[in-house]
């Protein structure tokens, strides 16, 4: 007896030809959510570094205007200095540093704002300040 000839052919249903766009979209979308999670770790780190370099930049024109005769000219003069030698370009424009004399003291404070990679959402804005006492001439 021969068997009945088989005019349809169909797949089991375990056959792994059938799985493979649903592997490609889950690869696809698993990737694009790892791309995500590290840009945000990069921006994290990116702005850890901006916020450390204005830091240093009030910190050195503290520290300059405190030693000056002229202790806000040289307090501003000395943060530009820093902040264009360590963090220039749009990163640094989004960077407003002002230096004050209060009498025994040279103040510098800084205005920050560096744009979210992601949108407005993921911005960073903060003021930082630093301070020297002046030194007796």
């Amino acid at each position: 007896m021969t068997p009945p000839a088989d005019t349809h052919h169909v797949a089991p249903r375990g056959d792994p030809t059938h799985d493979r766009g649903a592997a490609l979209i889950s690869l696809v979308v698993a990737t694009g959510v790892v791309l995500v999670l590290l840009t945000g770790i990069i921006q994290v780190i990116t702005f850890q570094y901006g916020k450390g370099t204005v830091r240093a930049a009030l910190d050195e024109g503290a520290r300059v205007g405190a030693r000056s005769t002229q202790p806000v000219a040289a307090c501003e003069e000395r943060a530009g200095d820093v902040m264009g030698d360590l963090l220039g370009g749009p990163m640094g424009d989004g960077v407003t540093i002002v230096c004050a004399d209060s009498g025994d003291r040279v103040v510098a404070t800084a205005t920050v704002h560096f744009d979210g990679w992601f949108g407005q959402l993921t911005g960073y804005d903060a003021t930082l300040t630093a301070s020297a006492a002046k030194e007796n001439r």
